[in-house]
Protein backbone atom coordinates (compact mmCIF):
# COMPACT_ATOMS: atom_id res chain seq x y z
CA UNK A 1 0.00 0.00 0.00
CA UNK A 2 2.98 2.21 0.87
CA UNK A 3 4.34 1.89 -2.70
CA UNK A 4 1.02 1.97 -4.13
CA UNK A 5 0.51 5.73 -2.49
CA UNK A 6 4.33 6.39 -3.42
CA UNK A 7 3.35 5.34 -7.11
CA UNK A 8 0.34 7.46 -6.96
CA UNK A 9 2.80 10.47 -5.39
CA UNK A 10 5.27 10.60 -8.13
CA UNK A 11 2.54 10.40 -10.87
CA UNK A 12 0.96 13.33 -9.77
CA UNK A 13 4.16 14.99 -9.30
CA UNK A 14 4.97 14.19 -12.96
CA UNK A 15 1.23 15.94 -13.90
CA UNK A 16 1.94 19.21 -12.11
CA UNK A 17 5.17 19.29 -14.02
CA UNK A 18 4.45 18.70 -16.75
CA UNK A 19 0.74 20.39 -17.36
CA UNK A 20 0.44 24.22 -17.95
CA UNK A 21 0.46 26.19 -14.61
CA UNK A 22 -3.47 28.32 -14.25
CA UNK A 23 -3.02 31.70 -14.82
CA UNK A 24 -5.84 34.85 -14.05
CA UNK A 25 -7.24 35.24 -17.85
CA UNK A 26 -7.10 38.62 -18.97
CA UNK A 27 -8.02 40.01 -22.40
CA UNK A 28 -5.07 42.83 -22.74
CA UNK A 29 -5.69 46.54 -23.51
CA UNK A 30 -4.77 47.41 -27.03
CA UNK A 31 -1.30 48.81 -26.93
CA UNK A 32 -0.48 45.66 -24.76
CA UNK A 33 -1.15 43.21 -27.65
CA UNK A 34 0.63 40.56 -29.30
CA UNK A 35 -1.29 38.66 -31.91
CA UNK A 36 -0.61 35.02 -33.55
CA UNK A 37 -2.64 34.96 -36.40
CA UNK A 38 -3.12 30.94 -36.97
CA UNK A 39 -3.91 29.48 -40.40
CA UNK A 40 -4.79 25.78 -39.56
CA UNK A 41 -3.87 25.18 -42.68
CA UNK A 42 -0.39 25.58 -42.15
CA UNK A 43 -0.38 22.76 -38.94
CA UNK A 44 -1.27 19.52 -40.36
CA UNK A 45 -3.92 18.67 -43.60
CA UNK A 46 -6.44 17.31 -40.95
CA UNK A 47 -7.32 17.60 -37.20
CA UNK A 48 -5.23 20.88 -37.32
CA UNK A 49 -7.11 22.18 -33.59
CA UNK A 50 -5.14 19.04 -32.25
CA UNK A 51 -1.93 19.76 -33.98
CA UNK A 52 -2.23 23.64 -32.94
CA UNK A 53 -2.61 22.37 -29.05
CA UNK A 54 1.31 21.00 -29.67
CA UNK A 55 2.65 24.38 -30.90
CA UNK A 56 0.93 26.64 -28.00
CA UNK A 57 3.88 26.68 -25.86
CA UNK A 58 6.08 27.71 -28.62
CA UNK A 59 3.96 30.46 -29.19
CA UNK A 60 3.44 31.17 -25.51
CA UNK A 61 7.71 31.61 -25.19
CA UNK A 62 7.28 33.75 -28.17
CA UNK A 63 5.84 36.54 -26.08
CA UNK A 64 1.86 36.15 -27.86
CA UNK A 65 -1.05 36.91 -25.56
CA UNK A 66 -3.44 36.68 -28.35
CA UNK A 67 -4.33 34.20 -30.85
CA UNK A 68 -6.39 34.87 -33.86
CA UNK A 69 -7.91 31.88 -35.78
CA UNK A 70 -8.79 32.30 -39.05
CA UNK A 71 -12.16 30.86 -40.48
CA UNK A 72 -13.11 27.72 -38.81
CA UNK A 73 -16.54 27.32 -39.54
CA UNK A 74 -18.05 24.82 -41.78
CA UNK A 75 -17.38 26.03 -45.44
CA UNK A 76 -19.59 25.73 -48.65
CA UNK A 77 -18.89 23.44 -51.80
CA UNK A 78 -21.07 25.26 -54.52
CA UNK A 79 -19.20 27.61 -56.75
CA UNK A 80 -16.10 26.35 -54.13
CA UNK A 81 -12.92 27.55 -54.12
CA UNK A 82 -12.20 26.07 -50.72
CA UNK A 83 -11.71 28.95 -48.91
CA UNK A 84 -12.97 29.42 -45.63
CA UNK A 85 -13.86 32.72 -45.51
CA UNK A 86 -17.17 31.19 -47.70
CA UNK A 87 -18.85 30.19 -44.61
CA UNK A 88 -22.12 27.25 -45.08
CA UNK A 89 -23.16 27.16 -41.06
CA UNK A 90 -22.32 29.97 -38.90
CA UNK A 91 -22.50 27.24 -35.81
CA UNK A 92 -20.59 24.44 -36.98
CA UNK A 93 -17.02 23.74 -37.59
CA UNK A 94 -14.98 22.62 -40.75
CA UNK A 95 -14.49 19.19 -40.24
CA UNK A 96 -11.04 18.98 -42.19
CA UNK A 97 -9.89 20.68 -38.75
CA UNK A 98 -11.59 18.61 -36.16
CA UNK A 99 -15.19 18.82 -34.56
CA UNK A 100 -16.37 21.54 -31.91
CA UNK A 101 -15.20 20.13 -28.64
CA UNK A 102 -11.72 19.98 -30.19
CA UNK A 103 -11.88 23.66 -30.92
CA UNK A 104 -13.09 23.86 -27.14
CA UNK A 105 -10.37 21.87 -26.08
CA UNK A 106 -7.87 24.43 -27.77
CA UNK A 107 -9.95 27.40 -26.23
CA UNK A 108 -9.38 26.01 -22.90
CA UNK A 109 -5.61 25.29 -23.43
CA UNK A 110 -5.06 28.35 -25.04
CA UNK A 111 -6.33 29.88 -21.77
CA UNK A 112 -4.58 27.70 -19.38
CA UNK A 113 -1.25 29.58 -21.09
CA UNK A 114 -2.73 32.80 -20.80
CA UNK A 115 -3.64 33.56 -24.30
CA UNK A 116 -6.87 34.55 -24.89
CA UNK A 117 -8.57 33.55 -28.60
CA UNK A 118 -10.25 35.55 -31.21
CA UNK A 119 -12.26 34.00 -34.29
CA UNK A 120 -12.40 35.37 -37.65
CA UNK A 121 -16.34 36.41 -38.42
CA UNK A 122 -17.16 36.70 -41.76
CA UNK A 123 -19.85 38.90 -41.62
CA UNK A 124 -20.41 40.15 -45.40
CA UNK A 125 -21.05 37.31 -47.44
CA UNK A 126 -21.91 33.33 -47.17
CA UNK A 127 -21.60 30.54 -49.33
CA UNK A 128 -23.75 30.17 -52.59
CA UNK A 129 -25.12 26.66 -50.43
CA UNK A 130 -25.71 28.58 -47.21
CA UNK A 131 -29.00 27.04 -45.58
CA UNK A 132 -29.77 30.61 -44.96
CA UNK A 133 -30.20 31.51 -49.14
CA UNK A 134 -32.42 28.45 -49.73
CA UNK A 135 -34.74 29.94 -45.72
CA UNK A 136 -34.14 33.48 -46.04
CA UNK A 137 -33.22 34.54 -49.98
CA UNK A 138 -34.41 38.02 -49.02
CA UNK A 139 -31.10 38.49 -46.95
CA UNK A 140 -29.41 38.83 -49.76
CA UNK A 141 -28.41 41.36 -52.13
CA UNK A 142 -30.27 40.65 -55.68
CA UNK A 143 -29.57 42.77 -59.04
CA UNK A 144 -32.46 44.28 -61.27
CA UNK A 145 -33.33 40.39 -62.62
CA UNK A 146 -33.83 39.70 -58.71
CA UNK A 147 -30.89 37.20 -58.78
CA UNK A 148 -28.39 36.87 -55.72
CA UNK A 149 -25.31 38.45 -56.23
CA UNK A 150 -21.36 38.36 -55.01
CA UNK A 151 -19.88 41.45 -53.57
CA UNK A 152 -19.60 44.00 -55.99
CA UNK A 153 -16.13 44.82 -57.47
CA UNK A 154 -14.46 42.43 -55.62
CA UNK A 155 -14.56 39.55 -57.51
CA UNK A 156 -15.31 36.88 -54.61
CA UNK A 157 -17.76 34.86 -57.04
CA UNK A 158 -17.26 32.31 -55.05
CA UNK A 159 -19.89 33.72 -51.71
CA UNK A 160 -22.81 35.72 -51.97
CA UNK A 161 -23.30 39.19 -50.26
CA UNK A 162 -25.04 39.47 -47.50
CA UNK A 163 -28.28 42.38 -47.00
CA UNK A 164 -27.90 44.42 -44.01
CA UNK A 165 -31.21 46.15 -44.50
CA UNK A 166 -32.75 42.96 -42.90
CA UNK A 167 -33.01 43.36 -39.20
CA UNK A 168 -34.17 39.63 -39.13
CA UNK A 169 -30.77 38.71 -40.75
CA UNK A 170 -28.80 40.96 -38.75
CA UNK A 171 -30.05 39.32 -35.26
CA UNK A 172 -28.94 35.83 -36.46
CA UNK A 173 -25.67 37.44 -36.98
CA UNK A 174 -25.38 38.77 -33.59
CA UNK A 175 -27.03 35.37 -32.12
CA UNK A 176 -24.60 33.37 -33.79
CA UNK A 177 -21.35 35.00 -32.52
CA UNK A 178 -22.84 34.91 -29.25
CA UNK A 179 -22.74 31.22 -29.67
CA UNK A 180 -19.25 31.09 -29.79
CA UNK A 181 -18.62 33.47 -26.85
CA UNK A 182 -21.61 31.62 -24.30
CA UNK A 183 -20.77 28.01 -25.24
CA UNK A 184 -16.94 27.92 -26.70
CA UNK A 185 -15.38 30.71 -24.69
CA UNK A 186 -13.81 32.66 -27.36
CA UNK A 187 -12.87 36.23 -26.36
CA UNK A 188 -13.68 38.11 -29.20
CA UNK A 189 -13.72 38.14 -33.37
CA UNK A 190 -11.75 39.31 -35.75
CA UNK A 191 -13.76 41.15 -38.13
CA UNK A 192 -13.50 40.73 -41.79
CA UNK A 193 -13.90 42.76 -44.55
CA UNK A 194 -15.54 45.08 -41.97
CA UNK A 195 -15.05 48.50 -44.47
CA UNK A 196 -17.64 46.44 -46.12
CA UNK A 197 -20.52 46.25 -43.48
CA UNK A 198 -22.55 49.58 -42.13
CA UNK A 199 -21.20 50.98 -39.38
CA UNK A 200 -24.89 50.43 -37.56
CA UNK A 201 -25.11 46.89 -37.93
CA UNK A 202 -21.53 46.69 -36.11
CA UNK A 203 -22.62 49.38 -33.39
CA UNK A 204 -25.72 47.16 -32.76
CA UNK A 205 -23.93 43.94 -32.87
CA UNK A 206 -20.76 45.16 -30.47
CA UNK A 207 -23.24 46.48 -27.84
CA UNK A 208 -24.82 43.48 -27.84
CA UNK A 209 -21.64 41.42 -27.28
CA UNK A 210 -20.34 43.14 -25.05
CA UNK A 211 -23.35 43.32 -22.45
CA UNK A 212 -22.81 39.69 -22.08
CA UNK A 213 -22.64 39.15 -18.45
CA UNK A 214 -18.93 38.23 -17.45
CA UNK A 215 -17.19 38.08 -20.63
CA UNK A 216 -14.48 40.75 -21.40
CA UNK A 217 -13.90 41.03 -25.36
CA UNK A 218 -10.87 42.21 -27.97
CA UNK A 219 -12.68 43.18 -31.32
CA UNK A 220 -10.25 43.70 -34.22
CA UNK A 221 -11.82 45.40 -37.39
CA UNK A 222 -10.32 44.36 -40.72
CA UNK A 223 -10.81 47.98 -42.26
CA UNK A 224 -9.37 51.44 -42.27
CA UNK A 225 -12.72 53.18 -41.23
CA UNK A 226 -12.47 55.53 -37.90
CA UNK A 227 -15.86 54.36 -37.36
CA UNK A 228 -14.91 51.61 -36.45
CA UNK A 229 -13.63 52.77 -32.91
CA UNK A 230 -17.01 54.33 -32.45
CA UNK A 231 -18.85 51.40 -33.33
CA UNK A 232 -16.86 49.42 -30.32
CA UNK A 233 -13.68 47.82 -31.99
CA UNK A 234 -10.61 48.27 -30.28
CA UNK A 235 -8.42 47.71 -32.89
CA UNK A 236 -8.65 47.65 -36.99
CA UNK A 237 -5.73 47.63 -39.77
CA UNK A 238 -2.48 49.40 -40.49
CA UNK A 239 -2.76 49.15 -44.15
CA UNK A 240 -1.29 52.60 -44.62
CA UNK A 241 1.84 51.34 -42.30
CA UNK A 242 2.23 48.47 -44.46
CA UNK A 243 2.06 50.71 -47.78
CA UNK A 244 5.30 53.10 -46.44
CA UNK A 245 6.93 50.14 -45.25
CA UNK A 246 7.20 48.61 -48.68
CA UNK A 247 7.87 52.33 -50.35
CA UNK A 248 10.90 52.27 -47.96
CA UNK A 249 12.45 48.88 -49.23
CA UNK A 250 10.49 48.88 -52.63
CA UNK A 251 10.85 51.95 -53.57
CA UNK A 252 7.41 53.58 -55.51
CA UNK A 253 7.33 49.92 -57.19
CA UNK A 254 5.21 47.69 -55.02
CA UNK A 255 5.31 44.34 -57.63
CA UNK A 256 9.06 44.22 -57.34
CA UNK A 257 9.72 40.61 -58.11
CA UNK A 258 13.04 39.05 -56.94
CA UNK A 259 16.06 39.44 -59.47
CA UNK A 260 14.20 42.42 -60.89
CA UNK A 261 16.08 44.93 -59.13
CA UNK A 262 15.64 46.87 -56.01
CA UNK A 263 13.70 50.42 -55.11
CA UNK A 264 13.32 50.30 -59.28
CA UNK A 265 10.68 53.18 -58.60
CA UNK A 266 13.76 55.24 -56.56
CA UNK A 267 14.65 54.95 -53.21
CA UNK A 268 11.85 56.59 -50.37
CA UNK A 269 13.37 58.45 -47.56
CA UNK A 270 13.18 56.38 -44.01
CA UNK A 271 11.61 59.42 -42.27
CA UNK A 272 8.32 58.77 -44.21
CA UNK A 273 7.47 56.12 -41.88
CA UNK A 274 7.19 59.05 -39.26
CA UNK A 275 4.63 60.40 -41.62
CA UNK A 276 2.54 57.36 -42.24
CA UNK A 277 2.64 56.42 -38.90
CA UNK A 278 1.42 59.91 -37.49
CA UNK A 279 -1.52 59.84 -40.22
CA UNK A 280 -2.48 56.62 -39.18
CA UNK A 281 -3.27 57.88 -35.66
CA UNK A 282 -4.50 61.16 -36.32
CA UNK A 283 -7.76 61.33 -34.15
CA UNK A 284 -7.84 57.92 -33.05
CA UNK A 285 -9.33 58.02 -29.72
CA UNK A 286 -7.39 57.11 -26.57
CA UNK A 287 -7.26 54.01 -25.64
CA UNK A 288 -7.42 52.45 -30.19
CA UNK A 289 -4.84 51.08 -32.07
CA UNK A 290 -3.66 49.74 -35.38
CA UNK A 291 -2.34 46.98 -35.68
CA UNK A 292 0.89 46.69 -36.99
CA UNK A 293 2.06 44.01 -38.81
CA UNK A 294 4.59 43.26 -42.10
CA UNK A 295 2.68 40.39 -43.44
CA UNK A 296 -0.69 38.47 -42.50
CA UNK A 297 -2.50 35.76 -44.73
CA UNK A 298 -3.52 38.09 -47.41
CA UNK A 299 0.28 38.95 -47.69
CA UNK A 300 1.30 35.33 -47.37
CA UNK A 301 -0.38 34.89 -50.42
CA UNK A 302 1.72 36.89 -53.10
CA UNK A 303 5.25 37.00 -51.46
CA UNK A 304 6.92 35.78 -48.18
CA UNK A 305 8.10 38.28 -45.98
CA UNK A 306 11.55 37.08 -46.15
CA UNK A 307 11.68 37.49 -49.83
CA UNK A 308 9.87 40.51 -49.69
CA UNK A 309 12.26 42.38 -47.42
CA UNK A 310 15.37 40.93 -48.63
CA UNK A 311 16.08 37.87 -46.62
CA UNK A 312 16.00 36.97 -43.21
CA UNK A 313 17.99 40.46 -41.58
CA UNK A 314 15.66 42.35 -43.99
CA UNK A 315 12.70 40.96 -42.62
CA UNK A 316 13.82 41.37 -39.10
CA UNK A 317 14.42 44.97 -38.94
CA UNK A 318 11.33 45.46 -41.06
CA UNK A 319 9.30 43.99 -37.48
CA UNK A 320 11.48 45.67 -35.26
CA UNK A 321 10.47 49.02 -36.86
CA UNK A 322 6.95 48.07 -37.11
CA UNK A 323 6.55 46.70 -33.42
CA UNK A 324 8.91 49.29 -31.34
CA UNK A 325 7.27 52.62 -33.09
CA UNK A 326 3.71 51.94 -31.86
CA UNK A 327 1.86 49.12 -29.84
CA UNK A 328 -0.17 46.17 -31.20
CA UNK A 329 1.59 43.80 -33.28
CA UNK A 330 0.71 41.06 -35.16
CA UNK A 331 2.84 37.95 -36.20
CA UNK A 332 1.42 35.58 -38.95
CA UNK A 333 2.13 32.08 -37.71
CA UNK A 334 5.21 30.57 -40.15
CA UNK A 335 7.19 34.18 -40.46
CA UNK A 336 8.74 33.17 -37.26
CA UNK A 337 10.26 30.44 -38.76
CA UNK A 338 11.54 32.59 -42.06
CA UNK A 339 8.71 29.91 -44.49
CA UNK A 340 10.36 31.07 -48.10
CA UNK A 341 7.20 30.76 -49.91
CA UNK A 342 4.05 31.89 -50.51
CA UNK A 343 1.24 30.18 -48.53
CA UNK A 344 -2.06 29.71 -50.32
CA UNK A 345 -4.45 29.66 -47.21
CA UNK A 346 -6.92 27.82 -49.42
CA UNK A 347 -5.04 24.58 -49.21
CA UNK A 348 -2.53 22.91 -46.87
CA UNK A 349 0.77 24.50 -46.45
CA UNK A 350 3.98 21.75 -44.91
CA UNK A 351 5.83 24.66 -42.30
CA UNK A 352 8.58 23.39 -41.29
CA UNK A 353 8.77 24.61 -37.95
CA UNK A 354 12.02 23.48 -36.89
CA UNK A 355 13.41 25.82 -39.31
CA UNK A 356 15.50 29.00 -38.58
CA UNK A 357 15.87 28.26 -34.66
CA UNK A 358 18.17 31.55 -34.73
CA UNK A 359 15.12 33.64 -36.03
CA UNK A 360 12.48 32.13 -34.03
CA UNK A 361 14.70 33.16 -30.78
CA UNK A 362 15.07 36.65 -32.43
CA UNK A 363 11.13 37.29 -32.18
CA UNK A 364 11.31 35.25 -28.60
CA UNK A 365 13.77 37.78 -27.65
CA UNK A 366 12.60 40.75 -29.49
CA UNK A 367 8.66 40.71 -28.23
CA UNK A 368 10.51 39.53 -24.12
CA UNK A 369 11.74 43.34 -24.55
CA UNK A 370 8.19 44.87 -25.89
CA UNK A 371 6.15 43.19 -23.43
CA UNK A 372 8.20 44.02 -20.44
CA UNK A 373 8.89 47.81 -21.53
CA UNK A 374 5.64 50.17 -21.11
CA UNK A 375 7.85 53.01 -22.97
CA UNK A 376 7.99 50.57 -26.19
CA UNK A 377 4.09 49.89 -26.14
CA UNK A 378 2.65 53.21 -24.71
CA UNK A 379 5.60 55.67 -24.44
CA UNK A 380 5.37 58.89 -26.55
CA UNK A 381 7.39 59.34 -30.01
CA UNK A 382 10.69 61.95 -30.13
CA UNK A 383 11.15 60.88 -33.90
CA UNK A 384 15.18 61.70 -35.93
CA UNK A 385 14.51 61.62 -39.08
CA UNK A 386 17.34 60.22 -41.65
CA UNK A 387 16.75 59.21 -45.17
CA UNK A 388 18.53 56.00 -44.36
CA UNK A 389 18.50 55.11 -40.57
CA UNK A 390 14.86 54.64 -38.43
CA UNK A 391 15.94 56.03 -35.29
CA UNK A 392 13.37 57.31 -32.74
CA UNK A 393 13.03 57.83 -28.90
CA UNK A 394 9.90 56.51 -26.75
CA UNK A 395 9.48 57.89 -23.55
CA UNK A 396 7.13 56.76 -20.87
CA UNK A 397 7.57 58.46 -17.61
CA UNK A 398 11.08 58.15 -16.26
CA UNK A 399 12.14 55.36 -18.79
CA UNK A 400 13.55 56.37 -22.28
CA UNK A 401 14.24 53.75 -24.89
CA UNK A 402 16.35 54.51 -28.16
CA UNK A 403 15.96 52.13 -31.06
CA UNK A 404 18.05 53.10 -34.09
CA UNK A 405 17.68 50.94 -37.27
CA UNK A 406 19.43 51.21 -40.69
CA UNK A 407 16.35 50.40 -42.88
CA UNK A 408 18.68 49.75 -46.18
CA UNK A 409 20.65 46.80 -47.39
CA UNK A 410 24.17 48.80 -47.51
CA UNK A 411 25.62 50.51 -44.28
CA UNK A 412 25.26 53.90 -43.46
CA UNK A 413 26.58 56.48 -41.14
CA UNK A 414 24.46 58.08 -38.66
CA UNK A 415 25.29 60.47 -35.60
CA UNK A 416 23.26 59.39 -32.42
CA UNK A 417 20.76 62.46 -30.72
CA UNK A 418 23.51 64.77 -28.60
CA UNK A 419 22.14 63.50 -25.02
CA UNK A 420 22.64 59.73 -26.22
CA UNK A 421 26.10 59.94 -27.59
CA UNK A 422 28.86 57.66 -24.97
CA UNK A 423 26.14 57.05 -22.55
CA UNK A 424 26.12 53.95 -21.12
CA UNK A 425 22.79 51.98 -21.68
CA UNK A 426 21.59 48.05 -21.00
CA UNK A 427 20.57 46.83 -24.14
CA UNK A 428 16.74 45.68 -23.83
CA UNK A 429 16.90 43.06 -26.63
CA UNK A 430 19.73 41.61 -25.19
CA UNK A 431 20.01 42.49 -21.84
CA UNK A 432 24.40 43.29 -22.06
CA UNK A 433 25.47 46.89 -20.93
CA UNK A 434 26.66 49.09 -24.05
CA UNK A 435 28.53 51.89 -24.54
CA UNK A 436 26.86 54.13 -26.91
CA UNK A 437 29.79 56.08 -29.48
CA UNK A 438 30.19 59.80 -29.28
CA UNK A 439 30.60 59.98 -32.69
CA UNK A 440 29.54 59.10 -36.05
CA UNK A 441 28.33 55.40 -36.19
CA UNK A 442 28.63 52.83 -39.01
CA UNK A 443 25.45 50.34 -39.27
CA UNK A 444 26.04 47.26 -41.14
CA UNK A 445 22.73 46.44 -43.49
CA UNK A 446 19.82 46.38 -41.57
CA UNK A 447 21.45 46.04 -38.61
CA UNK A 448 19.26 47.53 -35.33
CA UNK A 449 19.76 48.11 -31.56
CA UNK A 450 17.27 49.20 -28.83
CA UNK A 451 18.96 50.26 -25.91
CA UNK A 452 17.39 52.12 -22.60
Amino acid sequence: MKNLFSAIAMALLVVACTAPAQVDLKVPAPEDVVMYQVNPRNFAPENSFNAVVSHLDSIKTMGANVLWFMPIYEIGSLKSVNSPYSIRDYRSVNPEFGTVEDFKNLVAESHKRGMIVIIDWVANHTSWDSQWIYDHPEWYTHDENGEIIPPAGTGWNDVADLDFSKPDMCQEMIDAMKFWVEEVGVDGFRCDAADFVPYEFWQDCLQQLRAIEGKELLMLAEGERKDHFEAGFDMNYAWGWLAALRRVYNGNTFNRQPGQGRRAGGPVPVSSLFTADSLEYAGLPEGKVKLRFTTNHDECVKMSPVREFFGTEGSMAAFVATAYIHGGILVYGSQEVGYPGKINFFNYVDIDWEANPHMYKEYCDLIAAYNAEPALRMGSLVPYPDNNVLMFERVYGEDKILVVINMRDTQHHIELPQQWKGRTCTDVVSGETVTLPSGTELLRPFEYYVVK
